[in-house]
């Protein structure tokens, strides 16, 4: 059975980046799924694509929260991917 992919884009000194890691770390606890953090200062395309939205959390390359990421909305879009896959 394949994992659901979640890529996390970041970048340093943001606090609302560092709340939504925590969230996701809350998260892996709970679930099994492939992560991957990009942080977007790494990269003139991504600065451009999410400068002003990060933080920006993908699931299977689905814009699925950004900015206050909420829990409960990436537990869900997780666990139906789960069960597409």
């Amino acid at each position: 059975m394949n994992k659901p992919t979640l890529t996390f884009y970041t970048r340093n000194k943001c606090p609302l980046c560092d709340k939504a890691k925590a969230v996701i770390e809350e998260i892996k606890l709970e679930m099994d799924f492939i992560y991957i953090e990009r942080d977007i200062d790494e990269s003139d395309e991504l600065t451009e694509k999410y400068g002003l939205m990060i933080p920006v959390v993908e699931i299977d390359r689905e814009e699925v929260e950004y900015g206050h990421v909420n829990k409960n909305v990436i537990r869900n879009r997780l666990h139906e991917k789960s069960q597409i896959l």
